[in-house]
């Protein structure tokens, strides 16, 4: 073993591979969270309560039907998304013309109710949720020991970061939900129904909030306030990113990640509040955030 900066190797990589794992999630949630802003201008702190939807739905699906992982994967988000059509087709759109705060209040509501609901029936305890047969163990690279999840999380994570990113970014479809952020009248000319769109994009975020409680489900264990105790840091990181940035989103949660992980070797004291320093130097430098357009 040999030591980098006076740190054994091992803690260190140890520490980054850590900090990419949290960074996959940070950039899961804060993407689900952009695409919401930048389309319906909500802040939607139900998403922490989502993400916590998403892992339980998981556990639960394998607990009493056996199915397992890979097809939690993919029936999860689209059920947890369409819950989220639901919130916005009932609830949210009729708070739309009105100040955004409302918005911000009626998903810190919402969020509290859902985990509150959770919490009565399951209590606080986590349950374990096992690391799905195929991805058990791990490789040893001789500087550090990599378990297969956790490398299927980053590597599954930048896959689905990328796809969002080209689909909004480099597609018609694209083109016209960032047109519908712009000029709603002009895109409705075109016999393009904006409130469907929105409905769509909304629970398009949530669905990606519930797919990474399915990513986390193996690897933290699934209780009620797994959603509380990280929608804090992804706001920051939504924040330092540019609220809206889709880039932002994608680039700012795994960076954040590493430095928080970095943090813990070189300077443990401040792993929990890095996050919020960078924020409050960001906001005062550049209000808009690193990739965010000014007003």
């Amino acid at each position: 073993m040999f030591e980098i900066f006076g740190i054994p190797s091992q803690a260190l990589f140890g520490q980054l591979l850590l900090g990419l794992i949290n960074g996959s999630f940070y950039a899961l949630l804060s993407l689900g969270l952009a695409v919401i802003f930048g389309m319906l201008n909500i802040i939607n702190f139900t998403h922490g309560a989502q993400y916590m939807m998403g892992a339980f739905t998981a556990y639960l699906l394998l607990q009493y039907w056996g199915i397992n992982y890979w097809a939690a994967l993919v029936i999860v988000p689209i059920a947890i998304g369409a819950t989220g059509i639901i919130i916005e087709r009932f609830l949210l759109r009729r708070l739309h013309q009105l100040d955004p705060l409302y918005g911000l209040l009626l998903t810190f509501g919402l969020a509290l109710v859902i985990e509150g609901l959770f919490r009565n029936y399951y209590g606080a305890s986590g349950q374990p949720y096992n690391v799905p047969e195929s991805l058990q163990g791990g490789h040893n690279l001789g500087f550090m020991f990599l378990p297969n999840y956790r490398a299927w999380v980053i590597v599954f994570s930048l896959v689905v970061c990328f796809c969002t990113w080209f689909a909004i970014e480099r597609t018609r479809l694209g083109s016209y939900l960032r047109a519908a952020t712009e000029n709603p009248t002009l895109v409705r000319a075109f016999g393009i129904n904006v409130s469907r769109m929105v409905t769509l994009t909304y629970g398009f975020g949530v669905g990606l909030a519930a797919l990474a409680g399915v990513m986390a489900a193996p690897i933290y264990n699934v209780s009620p306030q797994m959603g509380s105790d990280l929608i804090i840091v992804v706001f920051a990181v939504v924040v330092i990113g540019g609220m809206g940035s889709i880039m932002g989103a994608i680039v700012t949660g795994f960076a954040l990640g590493i430095v928080e992980g970095l943090t813990k070797v070189f300077f443990p004291e401040a792993s929990n509040t890095v996050i919020f320093a960078i924020m409050v130097v960001v906001l005062l430098v550049r209000p808009a955030g690193l990739f965010g357009r000014s007003a």
